[in-house]
């Protein structure tokens, strides 16, 4: 049986726009209200999925979430025609408005949370949702988040979908953004690492000062339960709270994983020593390769700035492994440095590609924000909606989709705009007939 680690990339939406909506974000604040490019966000990312699928790579996408969201508006008494809904809406709460226009549903790292079947009791590949209770923006998106899953991964003999954890802080959950899985072999029985920044019941307990901690040890533990984890399958590490308030707002700022790597910088996790100990120890025989970036080669600012541990780490069919890097990376001389130097160690990482998405990183995320990691076997491939999935057809045809549907500019006044989100439905409704997932917006569920 063949084994696969797919990368399901989101779709950019026909709304993309710059809110500069994440408090601790840094990318994201320094680019409010700046004009974005819809049709050049979505071909940033398309190109991406497409140069993956073309090195051999299984490679999917994600439907994105319709924006403005005008149910979300409506629940909070905004009334009337759409038109008239959006018009008041920017009129009387433009904080409102913008974060009901929030593109941050590209990011599919934060989409959900992913075990395998190889590690789960019931042999299942379980999903859940995250919450993403920290933000008003992102708390908008877990339940089209789930239809837009359950239209991908549709089969129950091989899919195990849940709800999003409790909307409440105490639980709060942001996906895979805080969750790497570690194997020798996608197929077999790994180690999930999950990190949080917080004990959400003891305050007592080490957390950050300056910006929130989004993930909690709670909603961690309540994850593993929800997917039938075993205790010598899981490892819980705290993010330091230090880095947190240096604009580190996600553990896949600081740190990535596949397979037997671990890729992090000096200043990443709270008690590493204690937590690596665990890992290896539950990794078994076979050595992990902790690859540890120091402070005096490449800084946090530069590591933020440039999203060096934001890149995607992929295992080529070859067998090694390669770097998924946005140019910011091939643009900073000590980030540069760092990977010109990182090939040549030793470890399984043996290339590095740069990508442009500027779109996405002037919202705040690079290549490995888009994606959600899905572990499976031929079996279960065969079993996932094969319209979602990256192939020269169908690469072709999303791109005619884009070029059809999207604006070349987008500023804040076109938001409010009626027939934009007119232009935007009609590009959401063909797009789940393109992918076959079924009617999972509101709008055409009303």
């Amino acid at each position: 049986m063949k084994q696969f680690e797919v990368n399901f990339d989101g779709l950019v939406g026909p709304t993309h726009n710059y809110a500069g909506l994440s408090f601790g974000n840094v990318a994201s604040l320094n680019n409010a209200n700046a004009k974005s490019s819809p049709k050049q966000a979505a071909k940033q990312g398309l190109a991406k999925a497409k140069a993956l699928a073309d090195m051999g790579m299984v490679q999917g996408v994600l439907a994105p979430q319709e924006r403005p969201d005008i149910a979300a508006l409506r629940r909070l008494g905004f009334t009337g025609s759409d038109a008239r809904v959006l018009e008041s809406a920017a009129k009387q709460s433009r904080a409102i408005f913008l974060a009901c226009c929030s593109a941050s549903s590209m990011w599919t790292a934060n989409a959900a949370t992913v075990s395998p079947s190889a590690d789960t009791a019931d042999g299942r590949i379980h999903f859940t949702p995250a919450n993403l209770t920290n933000k008003f923006h992102r708390s908008l998106e877990p339940e089209v988040t789930g239809n837009i899953l359950r239209g991908t991964f549709a089969n129950e003999k091989h899919f195990a979908h849940h709800q999003h954890l409790p909307d409440n802080e105490h639980f709060g959950d942001e996906g895979a953004a805080n969750h790497t899985r570690l194997c020798s072999n996608y197929g077999r029985a790994g180690v999930e690492l999950f990190v949080y920044g917080r004990h959400a019941f003891d305050t007592s307990k080490p957390a950050p000062k300056r910006y929130p901690a989004r993930q909690t040890l709670e909603a961690c533990q309540a994850v593993a339960r929800l997917h039938g984890l075993d205790d010598d399958g899981v490892v819980y590490m705290q993010q330091n709270p230090d880095v947190i308030d240096q604009g580190v707002f996600h553990n896949d700022v600081i740190a990535v994983g596949n397979q037997n790597v671990l890729f992090f910088h000096e200043q990443a996790f709270y008690q590493k020593d204690a937590g690596f100990k665990e890992l290896q120890a539950k990794f078994g025989s076979e050595p992990l390769h902790f690859i540890e970036v120091p402070t005096a080669e490449v800084s946090v600012q530069d590591a933020v700035k440039t999203y060096l541990f934001n890149t995607q780490i992929i295992t080529l069919p070859s067998g090694e492994m390669t770097i998924i890097a946005p140019t910011e990376c091939q643009e900073n001389e000590a980030v540069k440095r760092y990977l010109d130097k990182l090939v040549t160690l030793g470890t399984p990482i043996k290339s590095v590609n740069y990508f442009d998405v500027k779109q996405s990183m002037r919202n705040g995320g690079g290549p490995a924000c888009l994606r959600l990691r899905v572990a499976m076997n031929d079996q279960e491939l065969a079993a996932v909606n094969q319209n979602t999935l990256i192939n020269d057809t169908q690469f072709a045809r999303l791109n005619a989709w884009v070029d059809k549907h999207y604006r070349d500019e987008l500023g804040e006044d076109d938001l409010r705009d009626p027939q934009l989100l007119i232009e935007s439905r009609t590009a959401l409704d063909e797009l789940t007939q393109i992918l076959k997932i079924g009617s999972v917006y509101p709008f055409q569920q009303a």
